[in-house]
């Protein structure tokens, strides 16, 4: 990711990854966290934790984070108002296909023209330019289709491509939200493993407001 400037307006967040809990940042632990065989999607229904404390923290700079992980919640509507409601995540290896494209591909390769779908992703960072090509096609494609975006970081925000590829998500239809604490809190009790026969309450780090804050200011100025 290129260097950021700070403003005045709005300082920028500051990583502090080792203070983790359990130390992500350890090369050991980085070692595991982001050597997977390459060319492969990852699909489960609870990711680690030690992957999520990691992917999905809202640090200003993404060094060693090579992936993006897509949790997902999508709801099918009938006509008759039943409710028809499914859930997982997605990890990719950059090397492949990206986690947004993997969805339609491999989560939802079609939709029931009969059911209106609300779909609602929480991602570790908003997509690249080809991946946002690929949600405008869709969105334009599927009128049935809503979707909301939630991401934990913005993706190189400061390139022009990045901001137009964001600003046509927007037009297109697509919610784009930056993830509050309390959205990484339901990841964390719906999308993250727990100790068998006990749930782990989420423990925020230091400057995930802070952080929130800074990427939320950035997004509006794109979207403006």
């Amino acid at each position: 990711m290129a260097q950021k400037e700070e403003t005045a307006e709005a300082a920028a967040p500051t990583s502090q990854d080792s203070e983790d809990l359990e130390n992500p940042e350890d090369p050991k632990n980085l070692k595991e966290l982001v050597e997977l065989p390459p060319f492969e999607i990852v699909t489960g229904e609870r990711l680690p934790a030690n992957f999520f404390k990691f992917q999905f923290r809202n640090v200003e700079y993404s060094s060693g984070r090579n992936k993006t992980f897509l949790c997902y919640v999508v709801e099918a509507q009938s006509k008759g108002g039943q409710v028809q409601a499914s859930r997982g995540y997605l990890e990719d290896e950059h090397a492949a296909a990206h986690a947004e494209e993997a969805f339609f591909n491999t989560i939802m390769p079609a939709f029931d023209p009969a059911l209106c779908y609300l779909v609602t992703w929480y991602v570790s960072s908003s997509p690249c330019a080809a991946c946002a090509d690929r949600i405008v096609r869709t969105l334009n494609k599927t009128k049935n289709l809503r979707l909301l975006l939630l991401a934990g970081r913005l993706f190189m925000w400061e390139e022009p491509e990045i901001q137009a590829a964001l600003r046509k998500l927007k037009e297109a239809g697509c919610k784009l939200r930056i993830m509050k604490p309390q959205d990484f809190e339901y990841v964390w009790q719906n999308f993250v493993e727990q100790e068998e026969g006990e749930s782990k309450a989420f423990e925020p780090w230091e400057d995930i407001q802070e952080n929130f804050l800074y990427y939320d200011e950035k997004l509006a100025d794109i979207l403006k």
